[in-house]
């Protein structure tokens, strides 16, 4: 027998997945334990575990996965092949179309190009201060958000953009986003935006451990943070952000206060679902699904809670922001299942969390 750690390990498959298709009636342990709820396989039911991961791997839709392996048993295999051809020609169709919409695509970004839009960037030299303690604060708020996919560079770093007396901080990896702001003195001309690589912007964070003013310099392509006697600069990223107030106007949700710690703890023992998509990162993800109470409160839906107006999350996702949020207290807005899930501060409008919504397999 093996444990559903070991067959985890061995299967290729996690072992909230496991325990999902425990519960879906696709792949059901051998024996449970009845006092601790333990599940134990046999040891053909790792060749199972395999043919599921790369089923899942390979896309196909849940319903599909089960009539596979409930015919890979027998000795006619014509149902088996039936149901991966279909699934293939499924996944053909889909990418033609794709490339068809995709050329498209790139036939109106050719002429939108030719013709490009006023851009924000660091033109001019800019000088400004800003307390240090201030921007500490902003960096932490925002840094967990920051993209690491080398084939959206632009991402890849904290987006300062200066206007009037404030500066805002803003970081995605397009399944979340975090927005921060500081006070700013000095700064008297037009708005200027500049991307800090993430490197550079790690490095300004070590050196904000005073309460004094930090020196600000944007000169061209270059970014200068003096603090005290000491010194870090560097080249900005050489990309254009995206005009992420485009993306912070929401529709006003459902607000909850929420106390972090106890919020915390409901979801790392609380219940999970698996992610039925796997573009975050290409893998599925352990989900959990939220929902506003009548008396105000959040919920940590159980699996077999389907309210339409359920919202499921990347777990990992929302326990960073909550850390993010540095509060005892954060206030979680919820919309509809398919707007972003918000934590702001009760304190600071300035300074919050948009978390994309995932699809889960219940």
């Amino acid at each position: 027998m093996r444990s559903i750690g070991e067959m985890a390990r061995d299967g290729g498959l996690g072992v909230s997945a496991l325990r999902f298709y425990d519960r879906a009636g696709v792949l059901v342990p051998a024996w449970v334990d009845p006092v601790s709820g333990y599940r134990w396989y046999e040891a053909g039911q790792l060749e199972e575990a395999r043919l599921l991961a790369r089923l899942r791997r390979a896309g196909m839709p849940l319903a599909d996965i089960r009539l596979v392996l409930a015919a890979w048993s027998g000795a006619d295999m014509d149902l088996v092949r039936g149901l991966l051809q279909a699934h293939l020609r499924r996944l053909e169709l889909g990418l033609s179309d794709a490339r068809s919409e995709f050329s498209a695509l790139r036939a109106l970004l050719d002429r939108r190009e030719t013709h490009p839009m006023n851009s924000l960037h660091t033109a001019t030299t800019a000088r400004l201060s800003v307390p240090a303690p201030e921007l500490a604060a902003a960096l932490d708020a925002v840094r967990f958000a920051a993209g690491t996919d080398a084939e959206l560079p632009m991402l890849g770093g904290v987006l300062f953009d200066v206007e009037g007396d404030g500066l805002h901080l803003v970081a995605t990896d397009r399944y979340r986003m975090a927005v921060a702001q500081a006070p700013t003195t000095g700064h008297g001309g037009p708005r200027t935006q500049v991307v800090v690589p993430l490197p550079l912007a790690d490095a300004m964070r070590a050196l904000l451990t005073g309460e004094e003013p930090v020196h600000l310099q944007l000169d061209g392509d270059r970014v200068t943070m003096e603090t005290g006697d000491r010194q870090t600069a560097g080249r900005s990223l050489g990309h254009e952000f995206p005009d992420y107030r485009r993306l912070v106007g929401l529709p006003a949700g459902r607000r909850a206060h929420i106390d972090t710690a106890a919020f915390r703890q409901a979801l790392e023992s609380g219940p999970v679902r698996l992610s039925e998509t796997r573009e975050q990162d290409g893998e599925p993800h352990d989900l959990s699904v939220l929902r506003v109470a009548e008396n105000g409160s959040v919920i940590v839906c159980d699996d077999n809670d389907d309210d339409q107006a359920n919202v499921a999350v990347n777990r990992e996702f929302l326990l960073d922001a909550l850390a993010a949020g540095a509060r005892d207290e954060l206030i979680l807005e919820l919309g509809a299942p398919t707007a972003p899930l918000a934590i702001r501060r009760p304190d600071d409008e300035d300074a919050f969390s948009l978390l994309m919504p995932v699809r889960s397999e219940n």
